[in-house]
C-alpha cells in the first residue's frame, strides 16, 4: 500500500494505527477502499457514520428518498433542518463534516436490475441497508455474479439480523429461497421499529465491512446473527448452502440480473 498518511491522518486515526491488527498499512488500506451503501435510512445511517469515521476513503450512497420528520427517531445522520431534502445530500454533508478525508458519491436513485451492475463496479464491499425484499434479492444476485462481498442487515420492531456473504456459497437465496408475498411483512411505517435497534444492527454491519477490508477476524459468512433488543440476546444460526439455489450453486441458471423480475415474490426464470 503506497498511501502516505498525513500528520492530520496520523492523529485522526491514531487509535487504529497503534493497534497491531490495523497499523498504518491497515489504515492506508481503509483510505484506499471503496464501499457501496444502498440505503441511507435506519441501517445506512450508522453504517455510513462509522465507515466514514473509520476512514473508508470512498463511499457511494444510493437512495432516492427524502428526509421525513418520522425518520429522525432512528436515522441519526439526518437532522430536523434536513426534512424534505434528498437523503443522499444530507448524508453526504454529514460525512463531510465528520471526516473530510472521505470521497462521497451521491446516487439519488433506486438500485434496479438496469443499474445495479454499474453501481457495484469498482467497489470492494456492498452494504445492503435497504428495507424491502426485491432490493435484497437484487443485491444478492448482483454481488454473487460479480463476486463482491455483501453485508446484509434487517430490522423489525425489537428484532434485527445481520450476516455477510462473500460472493460464493451460501448466499441470501440459500437463507430465503423466496420472498414473502407483497404486503405479508409490515414495514416500519405500519409495524414500527425500536429507534436504537437500527444503530445496533448497522454498527454490526460496519464492523463486518471494516474486517473484510482489513482481512482481519472472522466474519459472519455462513452464519446469521439474530439480535433481540428486548433481552439483548444474540443467536448465531448456520446458513447451509442450498443445492437448489438458482444463483450461487455451480450449475446456477441465473447468469444475469436482467433475467429476473424483482418483485415482492422475486420470481426466477424458468
Amino acid at each position: 500500500m503506497n498511501l502516505d498518511l498525513t500528520p492530520e491522518q496520523l492523529d485522526r486515526y491514531s487509535r487504529h494505527i497503534i493497534m497491531d491488527d490495523v497499523g498504518p498499512d491497515g489504515q492506508a488500506a481503509l483510505l484506499d477502499a471503496s464501499v457501496l451503501v444502498v440505503g441511507a435510512g435506519g441501517l445506512g445511517s450508522p453504517v455510513l457514520q462509522y465507515l466514514a469515521a473509520a476512514g473508508v476513503g470512498h463511499l457511494t450512497i444510493v437512495d432516492n428518498d427524502t428526509v421525513e420528520l418520522s425518520n429522525l427517531q432512528r436515522q441519526v445522520i439526518h437532522g430536523t433542518d434536513d426534512v424534505g431534502r434528498p437523503k443522499v445530500d444530507s448524508a453526504a454533508e454529514f460525512i463531510d463534516s465528520l471526516n473530510p478525508d472521505i470521497d462521497v458519491e451521491r446516487r439519488e436513485t433506486r438500485a434496479s436490475r438496469e443499474n445495479v451492475t454499474e453501481l457495484i463496479t469498482d467497489h470492494d464491499v456492498v452494504v445492503d441497508a435497504s428495507d424491502n425484499f426485491p432490493t435484497r434479492f437484487l443485491l444478492n444476485d448482483a454481488c454473487v455474479l460479480a463476486n463482491v462481498p455483501l453485508s446484509h442487515g434487517a430490522v423489525y420492531r425489537f428484532e434485527g439480523q445481520v450476516t455477510t456473504f462473500t460472493g460464493g456459497q451460501p448466499c441470501y437465496r440459500c437463507l430465503f429461497p423466496e420472498a414473502p408475498p407483497e404486503g405479508a411483512v409490515p414495514d416500519c411505517a405500519t409495524a414500527g421499529v425500536f429507534g436504537i435497534l437500527p444503530g445496533t444492527v448497522g454498527a454490526m454491519q460496519a464492523t463486518e465491512v471494516v474486517k473484510l477490508l482489513l482481512d482481519e477476524g472472522e466474519t459472519l459468512d455462513g452464519r446469521l446473527l439474530a439480535y433481540d433488543g428486548r433481552s439483548l440476546d444474540t443467536e448465531s444460526v448456520p446458513i447451509a448452502p442450498s443445492s437448489e439455489c438458482p444463483v450461487c450453486r455451480d450449475d446456477a441458471h441465473i447468469e444475469s440480473v436482467s433475467e429476473v423480475e424483482y418483485t415482492g415474490q422475486c420470481a426466477i426464470p424458468e
